[in-house]
């Protein structure tokens, strides 16, 4: 008997940095060449807790610290560090490691997801339509979340470790938002409408700070 047909969907990279964090800059850089990837979806998360040591991050929020705080605590950790990259919401990857990251990747490209994510154009946005395509023995509890981010940036930074550098960011999120929980047993299908002229992603994840199932551009 044939096997579910799993999704050929983009890998997730989360880039976990700081304008203020000396050796995040070749991190930085290579999320940048990921960025130019078709089969990747690279995205940079600026932290705001080194903000008190002479330069605050320009792009630094709350809320990504708090991601990164989840993904530590479903690992079994309250440590929490820049650089670090998490790809496929299992995979933590800390300090520049571009060969381990590589791996990661090839590693989840090779094991494709289980939900199929599409999205339509419509007059006010995107039809977005989530299915899930794994075993149903393997369907967990998922939410469904709307990203926004910026392509790329230019920052002087004057003060603080990285003082004197002129710095390109990419894939600078902006916003990351819980839409729907979902379990998976129907089609998921919502509209979501643009945020300015920003660039858009949908993933769909394991709930707290699980594996990720899925994920499209929606630009």
């Amino acid at each position: 008997m044939a096997g579910p047909a799993l999704a050929d969907g983009p890998v997730v990279v989360e880039l976990f940095t700081s304008q203020g964090c000396a050796a995040c800059p070749p991190a930085d850089a290579l999320l940048g060449e990921l960025a130019g990837r078709d089969d990747v979806i690279a995205l940079a998360l600026h932290v705001d807790y080194w903000d008190y040591i002479g330069w605050e991050d320009t792009f630094a929020d709350p809320a990504f610290t708090a991601r990164q705080h989840g993904y530590a605590h479903s690992a079994g950790s309250t440590v929490v560090y820049t650089p670090q990259m998490v790809v496929g919401g299992v995979d933590h990857v800390g300090g520049h490691r571009p060969m381990q990251v590589a791996d990661s990747i090839a590693a989840h490209r090779a094991a494709p997801d289980p939900v199929e994510v599409v999205a339509e154009v419509t007059d006010t946005g995107w039809q977005v339509r989530a299915t899930w395509t794994g075993a149903e023995a393997e369907m967990p509890p998922m939410v469904v979340q709307v990203v926004t981010f910026v392509p790329e940036e230019h920052v002087e930074i004057t003060r603080g470790e990285n003082a004197g550098l002129t710095t390109v960011y990419h894939n600078i999120v902006q916003s990351w938002q819980a839409v729907a929980e979902w379990s998976g047993t129907d089609t998921f299908d919502a509209q979501v409408i643009p945020t300015g002229d920003m660039r858009h992603v949908v993933i769909v994840q394991a709930t707290d700070h699980g594996a990720i199932m899925g994920a499209a551009r929606l630009d």
